[in-house]
């Protein structure tokens, strides 16, 4: 998933959970549905608990955590 696709369902707003980046449309970070899919909640499970959600914006938060994490840098203190 491309950027300009993640932009259809990713939005980093500093009003909204202060400015972590959310499914948009909703309240929900992608930070909640990576901490939900570590604890083995599966996907299904989701979306039935979460009707805003639909199974391309869990694809959508999977894709935005790998891009950041690709981009992260270490840095080590000597």
């Amino acid at each position: 998933m491309g950027s300009e696709e993640l932009s259809k369902y990713i939005v980093i707003d500093k009003g909204i959970r202060f400015g972590k980046p959310c499914i948009k449309g909703t309240r929900i970070s992608v930070g909640d549905i990576l901490q939900w899919l570590s604890e083995g909640i599966s996907v299904s499970e989701i979306l039935d608990d979460y009707p805003l959600l639909k199974e391309v914006h869990v694809y959508a938060a999977l894709a935005f955590a790998a891009r950041r994490e690709e981009v992260t840098k270490i840095l080590e203190f000597a």
